[in-house]
Order: structure tokens, then C-alpha cells, then sequence
């Protein structure tokens, strides 16, 4: 069974940080396109950043480049997203996903394993 378990989120100031991980198991990690989503109230699932399978290669959405950053260790079977200079526009839940094309895909539709996702919020 896969579990995709997300934890980091909270509570920080504008201009804060935080860094979010996802443990995996009951999958062959390194053989997955990992992902980073979010989904603000009333909109739609927004892509946030993914990693290639051996991390070689990443990808973001332009509105978090520069400030955010995935990575993975797949001797953890885990995946990072390390957020910086948060706004309160990144306020939303964040959901890992893992995807067995062998490469990186934005469509949150097309990934395989979602997990529970973990709240951020940003205040002003």
C-alpha cells in the first residue's frame, strides 16, 4: 500500500520559511517523478515544483522561482520543499504526488499517489 505522508506546514510571518517533507513508502521511490502541489480555497490544484528521479532535474512554477526549492534523497525515500520569502499568496495546503512517467509533468491529473497534505499559512 502507498502512503505519501506530508509534514512541515504551519504558521510563519511574511518573509518567513519553511521546509516541508514527504516520506514515502510502498513504492519504489527512486523509479517516481516526485511533485509539489497546492490548492487555495476555491481554486483549482496549482502546480508548485517537481523533481526528475534522481533529482538531476527540477521544475517550478513561475510564481514560486527563485524562493522555493525540491529536492529529494531517495536513500530516505523522501522529498523536500524548501520554501522561502513566503507571502501570504502561498497560504494553502500542499500535497505531495509521485508520478511513474519518466519524466516531470505539471498536470496534477496525470500523477499516481497523492498524500493527506500538510496546511500552510502565511500572515501578513
Amino acid at each position: 500500500q502507498v502512503q505519501l505522508v506530508e509534514s512541515g506546514g504551519g504558521l510563519v510571518q511574511a518573509g518567513g520559511s519553511l521546509r516541508l517533507s514527504c516520506a514515502a513508502s510502498g513504492l519504489i521511490f527512486s523509479n517516481y517523478v516526485m511533485g509539489w502541489f497546492r490548492q487555495a480555497p476555491g481554486k483549482e490544484r496549482e502546480f508548485v515544483a517537481a523533481i526528475s528521479r534522481t533529482g538531476g532535474n527540477t521544475y517550478y512554477a513561475d510564481s514560486v522561482k527563485g524562493r522555493f526549492t525540491i529536492s529529494r534523497d531517495n536513500a530516505k525515500n523522501t522529498v523536500y520543499l524548501q520554501m522561502n520569502s513566503l507571502s501570504p499568496e502561498d497560504t494553502a495546503p500542499y500535497y505531495c504526488a509521485a508520478d511513474s512517467a519518466p519524466r516531470a509533468r505539471s498536470s496534477w491529473r496525470v500523477y499516481d499517489y497523492w498524500g493527506q497534505g500538510t496546511q500552510v499559512t502565511v500572515s501578513s
